[in-house]
């Protein structure tokens, strides 16, 4: 890594750090270019670079003429066309992600559930529900299905989805590793279950997914439903051209 790309990604974590300890409040302006390279003894190129990362990510607003300022709602990157877990996406858009209350519960599946899952007669399942936070502000509430047969096969393993992330869990606990998932997503209304739980209104948009993850042998063991917080993500897909086409 070149040494001004790596100077900068220091500056950037330091900044990131001040805004998330409330150093550099919502709503603040940002002190002069000259002035904060000075005091993070570095180049107002290389404060530059540092700060038009963090702005990509919605964590600063650059207003001409004004100054920059520290955002107040930052966004996460959520690139649908990469299968991350809830978990993942946070951590990646550099906050922390945490569950605000959850709740678990065995039961006999849906005709649904058991034919997505692949269920035996008589197989029941795990449904656990999330409020999932990002730097502790609510932004999903997720639906997860599982096998109820894990639960008895690994000790811990329920608290260990409860507590972290489902594809950590399945992989640590029980050698599932994730090896792709079908999805399929939408705008929808928060009902009025998720609206609570997420606190907002009834009715506020946000983007529905629901997916089937499969393991290394291609066996469905995960089914999901997660509403998205619209305000609170940045989603992107990669849209490939159909190709060549051959002529007759």
């Amino acid at each position: 890594m070149p040494g001004g790309t790596k100077l900068s990604l220091g500056v950037r974590e330091e900044l990131v750090r001040r805004i998330h300890r409330g150093e550099l409040p919502i709503g603040s302006r940002l002190p002069a270019e000259p002035v904060l390279a000075a005091e993070l003894g570095v180049s107002r190129a290389t404060l530059r670079e540092a700060l038009r990362s963090i702005e990509e990510e919605g964590m600063l607003t650059r207003t001409p003429g004004a100054g920059t300022f520290v955002s107040d709602r930052p966004r996460l990157q959520n690139n649908l066309d990469v299968n991350f877990g809830v978990t993942e996406a946070i951590r990646a858009s550099g906050m922390r992600p945490g569950t605000l209350r959850s709740d678990v519960e065995e039961r006999d599946p849906s005709d649904d559930e058991a034919r997505r899952l692949g269920l035996p007669v008589g197989a029941r399942v795990v449904v656990i529900e999330r409020v999932r936070t990002a730097d502790e502000r609510p932004v999903v509430f997720s639906r997860d299905v599982m096998d109820a047969a894990f639960s008895r096969a690994s000790p811990g393993f329920v608290q260990a989805c409860v507590e972290g992330s489902i594809y950590d869990a399945l992989e640590e606990g029980l050698g599932r590793v994730i090896h792709h998932g079908v999805a399929s997503f939408r705008p929808l209304s928060a009902p009025a279950q998720v609206a609570a739980s997420l606190g907002v209104g009834r009715g506020t948009l946000m983007l529905y997914l629901r997916q089937v993850d499969y393991d290394q042998d291609g066996e469905p063991v995960l089914y999901s439903h997660e509403y998205h917080l619209a305000g609170a993500f940045d989603f992107t897909v990669v849209r490939r051209g159909p190709g060549r086409r051959s002529r007759p």
